[in-house]
């Protein structure tokens, strides 16, 4: 098989696994001209076992990039252990700096087979659970007094200048916060609740608590680390709209 079946197979593949994975996500093929591009994305794979150890070996030729609406991106390799299939692997974000990543493990890759619907399940259950956790961590040590959340609880922080921020683990949670008049920080991926309008602020934040609760996400309500919120929000809105789940997401 030539270079440009083999992308063509990549290509299709990845397509595949991305409509079967949860949220929505887009997939780019990078071919070995992509010689740039190849560099790049080396320099950000989130692993170092399983696919570092592969490209030790046999350095990136083309990859596949999925891309999922907040930014998150998984890379689609080929897999070079004599089985059928392709390794799939966390790549870290762009915009976050070096120290986001300290202390934070890597969330790595897995191997999977060649049938994409089945491989989506496995990325879903075990490489995503992993990635969301190690982004919300780094996206957590980037903004000061933000409180991690878990998989299975958002923890909102306020902050001094009566705003809610938060940095949820996966796109479920998130979705629903922008629903509810959080915005997203392209570049952090922190959500932010403007508390310019208490009331407004008030109201969100309880519409909020059901709707996550019924996704099975509890949420918490938290004075960033040194600090106490405003008198004049904290007054206005309830500090533990739902929920007192307890975290369950992995260790870092």
């Amino acid at each position: 098989m030539d270079d440009h079946d083999t992308s063509e197979h990549l290509a299709s593949y990845a397509d595949l696994l991305a409509s079967g994975l949860p949220g929505t996500w887009t997939s780019t093929c990078h071919p070995p001209e992509d010689k740039d591009d190849l560099t790049e994305l080396t320099d950000r794979i989130w692993d170092l076992d399983l696919v570092a150890a592969s490209l030790a070996t046999h350095p990136l030729r083309q990859a596949a990039v999925l891309t999922r609406n907040d930014g998150a991106q998984l890379a689609v390799l080929d897999r070079y252990d004599g089985h059928d299939g392709f390794l799939v692997t966390a790549l870290a974000p762009r915009a976050l700096p070096d120290e986001a990543y300290r202390t934070v493990r890597e969330p790595g890759g897995i191997a999977v087979t060649d049938d994409p619907f089945l491989s989506a399940e496995q990325v879903a259950s075990d490489l995503l659970v992993r990635y969301d956790t190690a982004l919300a961590q780094a996206r957590h040590h980037t903004a000061g007094g933000v409180h991690p959340s878990q998989p299975d609880r958002v923890v909102m922080t306020w902050q001094p200048d009566g705003s809610i921020a938060t940095a949820p683990v996966g796109d479920t949670a998130g979705a629903v916060l922008v629903a509810n008049t959080f915005v997203q920080d392209q570049q952090t991926g922190i959500y932010r609740l403007n508390g310019d309008d208490t009331t407004a602020q008030a109201r969100a934040l309880r519409a909020i608590g059901p709707q996550l609760d019924a996704l099975g996400i509890g949420t918490s309500l938290q004075n960033p680390v040194g600090r106490t919120a405003p008198t004049t929000a904290q007054a206005t809105v309830p500090l533990s709209p739902v929920g007192t789940r307890a975290p369950a997401g992995r260790a870092r």
